[in-house]
Formats: structure tokens, sequence, C-alpha cells
């Protein structure tokens, strides 16, 4: 019998801790469960960041979201605190918030959060099933470009889950898997141009990127364009799926006021945990678009994916199953911008996977989180669908500005006959 050779940290203990250097960074960690004792379905996420977290103001957040996926109920949990550091400590991953902690080392983490608002503890090792990976790690070593500043994006894409749920005095043992994400850079969401420092650095990333998305496409005139003003790039769409085969999946589309088309992101699929496809030809197209409750804009709740590189190809669909958590930071809000929001719930995945003459339908588990920085001209959005030969030759063209408080619909087909439309309408952006 061959013996397996253990898994190997490809992170350093400085890819774990943290970077003193940064203006931004956080932890996160994602994760599907099962409460034994009652068997109930549950989706958390928790996230430390450090950064500004208003205007010329310095601090750090903690994020907690709780979804009771059997009864759709959310615990959310949302502490913004100036002028403080996370705690952390400087040889070891260590980093806390009040007392709420991620620690440990590849590839066991121990995790303990504390929602002292619904009376919620949480308990769990996660053990990683999976190597780290760097996003965009085959083309830029994991740098990606923001504004004129930079960051690196590490995750791990699956984890064992084990530990106990705590709510309000009533225990609970859980098991399910997980995901873990370290992120930081020079760069902020407030002033994205604003770090010249960064300049240099951003846009050799950024041309590496758009060679290797050149060389990953084909480049032809499309005949439906679908843009839309809070897809801005300040934006995007993110993903992170495990099958129930054991692959896993990671997705991150960033904005660039494109609704429907090729992304200009990545989809990054691995089956062992250990080898990882970066699939830069990736289109995507939204099934179903939901207005947010409080605020004007618009986000998808289930999207179709399809990617391919070489001989490989995936089709996938992702659905929200649960009432999205919309959460917006006004505190963003500046000349241009209301503020960011973050739209988050747990979702299923289906499809198939194909390499060459083999197809494999696969099916799993996601969580799906539009983000959104929101425009002070509210949702506008322009469709524009082109006829070609033989079919024809014409132009239609779809408007709504809630800005403008206008609709407007016209066409113009030069064959196979000549015709012209021009129709607009007053709209009331409160009851679209």
């Amino acid at each position: 019998m061959t013996k397996k050779s253990p898994m190997r940290n490809p992170w350093t203990a400085h890819d774990e801790r943290g970077d003193t250097s940064r203006l931004l960074e956080w932890w996160a960690t994602e994760a599907f469960f099962t409460s034994g004792e009652d068997k109930k379905r549950w989706s958390l996420k928790v996230a430390f960041s450090e950064g500004l977290i208003a205007p010329k103001q310095r601090g750090v957040v903690c994020n907690m979201t709780l979804f009771d996926q059997t009864t759709n109920k959310q615990y959310v949990y949302y502490v913004r605190t100036p002028d403080i550091h996370l705690h952390s400590n400087s040889e070891t991953f260590d980093v806390r918030y009040d007392d709420s902690t991620m620690r440990g080392t590849y590839p066991r983490y121990q995790m303990h959060f504390h929602d002292p608002d619904h009376g919620i503890e949480i308990d769990f090792t996660s053990q990683a099933d999976s190597f780290p990976h760097w996003v965009a790690q085959d083309v830029t070593q994991g740098w990606l470009p923001m504004g004129i500043g930079f960051y690196r994006y590490g995750f791990i894409p699956k984890t064992r889950i084990s530990g106990t749920l705590n709510i309000q005095g009533k225990s609970s043992t859980i098991e399910g898997v997980g995901f873990f994400e370290h992120v930081f850079g020079n760069f902020d969401y407030e002033h994205p141009f604003a770090n010249l420092s960064g300049f240099f650095k951003s846009i050799g990333v950024y041309a590496k990127l758009a060679i290797w998305w050149l060389q990953n496409h084909r480049l032809q005139i499309p005949k439906t364009v679908m843009v839309c003003s809070e897809n801005n790039p300040l934006g995007y769409d993110w993903i992170w799926a495990v099958f129930d085969n054991g692959w896993s999946l990671f997705y991150g589309n960033a904005m660039f006021w494109i609704m429907d088309g090729p992304a200009a992101g990545i989809l990054i699929f691995s089956k062992d945990g250990k080898q990882f496809t970066e699939f830069a030809d990736v289109t995507f197209h939204y099934h179903k678009i939901v207005s947010a409750k409080d605020h004007d804009f618009q986000y998808p709740t289930e999207l179709e994916l399809t990617a391919k590189k070489g001989k490989e190809l995936l089709h996938l669909t992702c659905t929200m199953t649960n009432t999205s958590r919309e959460y917006v930071q006004k505190s963003r809000a500046g000349r241009f911008w209301t503020g960011l929001a973050i739209c988050e719930a747990p979702g299923v995945i289906t499809g198939f996977y194909k390499n060459g003459d083999q197809t494999t339908q696969i099916q799993g588990i996601c969580k799906i989180e539009p983000q959104r920085e929101l425009s002070i001209l509210g949702h506008n959005q322009l469709n524009i669908n082109l006829t070609v030969p033989p079919t024809g030759i014409g132009i239609v063209l779809d408007f709504e500005s809630h800005f403008l408080k206008k609709k407007v619909n016209a066409y113009l087909h030069l064959a196979p006959r000549p015709r012209i439309h021009l129709r607009i309408q007053r709209i009331n952006p409160h009851e679209t």
C-alpha cells in the first residue's frame, strides 16, 4: 500500500498572521453545518477587518451572520470600533476581537465566536481538506489591483467543521464544511485612486491580468449588451461552493457595469484540493434580480456560470435559498456614492463538468455574495440588442433611469424593412 504524503503548508507564517504594512486587511470564515440534536441546517460567516471604517478614521469591524436555514431566520452581529487595532500575535496566527478569536496553524484552526446581542457562542475546529490558494496565483502570484492600489487574496476552499453551537443556553454539536480567507493590501474602498505609492505595482498587475484575459477570449461584437449603474468596477459577485462529491469552487467577478456576458474575474475549481484550475474564459447570466428593500439598487439572487479551459467545461446555476441579508455601510457615502452594499445568502449549485467526452453531473451548496458600491444616481440600466444579417439590420434600446425617473424604449430597423420607434414614460422609482 502506498503511503500518502502529508499535506504541506504553502503559506508562510506571515501569510496567516497578518501584514503590518497594509491599509486594509481582513480574515473571514464561512461554514455550512448541521446541528446534531435538532438536525437544523446552518450557514455562518464571520469576518474581522482592520482599515478605514469611516472617512479619515481607522478602526476594526467584527461582522457575524448566522443563518438558520431551516426556519429562514438570521442572527446578525455587527460592531464597528474606531481608533483601535485587532489583537494579534506577531509570531503565529492568533487574531482576536473582544472575546471572539481565530487562531491556529495550517491545516488546523480553532474558531470561537460570541454574539452577545443574541446570546450565541460558537466553537469549532476547522481542519483543512485542501491546500491554500491565492486568487490569480498562476498569473500574478496572487496580487490583484484595486483602483491604483493592490492587494493579495488567499483562501482555503474546503475545511471540515466540528464543534458546538450554543444559542441562549441551548447547546448542540455541529458538523459540516467550511472556507477560510485572508486578504491584505494597499487599498481601501473609500479612496481607491488616492494611494499613489501603489500605482506602478497596480499597473503591472492590471497588465498581466489583461493579457491573460485577452489570451483566453475570442473578441467579437456581442448581439446583446446589458449595463447598469450599480455594477460599477468597485463591486463584485462572489461565490464559494462545495459539491456533494467533494469538489470545490471559488468565483469572483469584478464588475465593469456589465450585467450579462464575459466576466472580468476568475473562477477557480479543484477536484482534490491540491490541484487548482483557474478559468479566465467565464461568462455569466443573471436569471433572477431583486430590488433591495431600503435602498435604490438591484442584485442577483440566481445566476448562471459557464467556464471553459482547453477540454474542460463547467456549466452551473447558483441560487439563493434563503432571504438575503442586505447590509449597507452608509459611512462610505461621499460625492459619488451613497454607501457600500453586501448582500449575502446561502444557496445551492447545480450543473455539470465536462472534460473531453466525459460529462459529470454535479450539485452542492454555495454561498452567494454580491457587493455593490451604490451610486448617487440610484438604479439605471441600459439594454442594447442588435439585429444582424441574415435576420436583418437594426438596434433596440431599452433605458430605465431612476435618477431621471424615465423609461425609454427605442428601435431603429433598416432591414428587412425600415422602421423607427421612440417611447418615453415617466416612472416612480419606488414602484418599479
